[in-house]
Formats: structure tokens, sequence, C-alpha cells
């Protein structure tokens, strides 16, 4: 199947219109309905539904995003791929929450780049679930998460067990959340966790769902919240945060997710270079 046909559909979808579509892909409003139009005999099913405000996708559309989606990324990682630089012996695309690759796999990149000069790194930012539909339809090699699903054809290994603690940007003398709470969605088991050991906390002064975002909210704006404590041992170091004394510790298994069947050559070394630089991060 043509991917940019896939892409001129995922294009009208985020525009609703044929007009704007055509805009934004630089090409004229024929060229995006002859596309369109391909694709529909290709799927021999409508997709949108066509009315004066614009389109519409019908059930056969909404079914057929994800699979667009997958078809785009696929062939962008191909000609990259296909585009090794000169001197390169293979490509490998690694993938991880923001929180994981702070201070854990900007280490391991440092050190794959010396161990192996000749592999050309790819390295992404996304969400758990992002991660293993990645892994699934094969346009990631390596997902480092906390929350994997089990998969068929992909292996889950433990990676680093983390410690959650309570920090403040102001001294704190209790242990409990304060009004500026930042609740940091860190998963169902410490969601869990967290109601278990703070039931009649009510709402939080805000929710987010990237570590950095947060961190950087207590930093600037003052407040508490739940952070890995490699990632805030240096500010703690230097008075920029503060423990909040009697805050309960959690714990949080960091995962890596990769197919069981694999090129060894290519990902052996990486997974040994993951392992040893989560062995040797600080004792919590």
């Amino acid at each position: 199947m043509n991917s940019e046909w896939a892409r001129t559909f995922l294009t009208v979808v985020a525009t609703g219109n044929f007009v704007r579509a055509a805009e934004r892909l630089h090409v004229t409003q024929s060229t995006v309905s002859a596309r369109i139009q391909s694709l529909e005999r290709t799927l021999e099913c409508t997709l949108f539904v066509r009315n004066k405000s614009g389109v519409s996708l019908t059930p056969a559309g909404r079914n057929f995003v994800k699979h667009a989606d997958t078809l785009v990324r696929t062939a962008q990682q191909a000609r990259q791929d296909a585009r090794i630089a000169h001197g390169h012996e293979g490509v490998l695309t690694v993938g991880a929450r923001f929180a994981l690759w702070v201070g854990l796999l900007m280490e391991w990149l440092a050190r794959m780049s010396a161990q192996s000069p000749r592999v050309s790194l790819r390295a992404e930012i996304d969400s758990d679930d992002g991660l293993m539909n990645r892994l699934v339809d094969g346009t990631l090699d390596i997902g480092v998460m906390y929350t994997p699903h089990s998969r068929p054809g992909l292996t889950i290994e433990p990676l680093l067990q983390e410690v959650l603690v309570l920090v403040s940007r102001e001294p704190s003398t209790g242990g409990l959340p304060g009004d500026r709470y930042v609740l940091v969605d860190w998963g169902p088991e410490f969601a869990a966790k967290h109601g278990m050991h703070f039931p009649d906390f009510g709402s939080p002064a805000l929710v987010v769902g990237i570590a950095w975002l947060g961190l950087q909210t207590l930093l600037t704006q003052g407040g508490a919240g739940y952070f890995p404590l490699r990632l805030v041992r240096d500010y703690v170091n230097a008075g920029e945060l503060h423990l909040v004394p009697g805050g309960p510790r959690f714990t949080l298994q960091a995962y890596v997710v990769y197919p069981t069947r694999n090129n060894s050559a290519l990902l052996g070394p990486a997974l040994v270079a993951m392992r040893e630089v989560a062995a040797e991060l600080p004792a919590s």
C-alpha cells in the first residue's frame, strides 16, 4: 500500500477538510481526492462521509486510523534505516519515558557511542502504551518503561527499581501532600499505593504525565510531588528541593522490553550496556 495515501488520509483526518489537507501537504485538492479514492478502492470501503462543513470518518475510517499511523511511521523509519550513515553497520531505535532518559539512558547513549561507534542510534520519547505499540508493530527495537504489557514475541526484563520520594520546594515539617501538590502519573501501581497511604487526599493542584514538567513546576512555582530519588538527589543536595520528613517512599520497577527473536549482534551489546549503566547507579 502506498504510504503517501496513508499520510494524506491522516492529514485529512487532522484538518477535517480536503482543501486544508491540500494546503498542508502542498498539493492540489484534486490530488488529495485522487489519493483518498485510490486508498478506498484498495481497502474496498468508504473512509469519509463528505458534507458541507468538510468530512467525517466512517466506522471503517475510524478503524483504519491506527493502521495508517503505523504505515506512515514504518515507511519513515524504513527510509531512515536505508540511509544509514556511511560507516555504520546498523540502526537501533530505542524509546523510553522522559524520566528514564534523564540520568539513565543518557548515560547509556554515551556508553554505546563509545563502545559501538558503528551502530547508528535513534532515541525517542513516548508513553508506556505508545512504546508497547511501537514494539508490537516493529518500529522500535528496545523500550524502557514502568508499565509494560505482556505480548507474544516480546521479552520483558526488570532493569531498575526506582525509589519515589516526596520532595518540596520549601522546607516542610509534615509528611502529607500540601495544597500545591503536583501529582505525577507514575502508573496504576503507584496510584494504588498512593491512595492507600493518603486515603483522605483530595484533588491535586496539578496532574502531569511527564515527570520533567512536574519537576520544573516545583522548581519554578513551588509545591511538592513524588519523583525518583535519582532525579532529585542533586537538587536536594544543592538545597533547591527538600525531602519531606515522614513522607512514605514508594518503589517503582522499570523494565526493558525487546523482541524475543532479534538481531542479537545488534541488540546484545546494547542490552548489556543498559544493564551495566542501571547497575552502576548510586544506591537509593
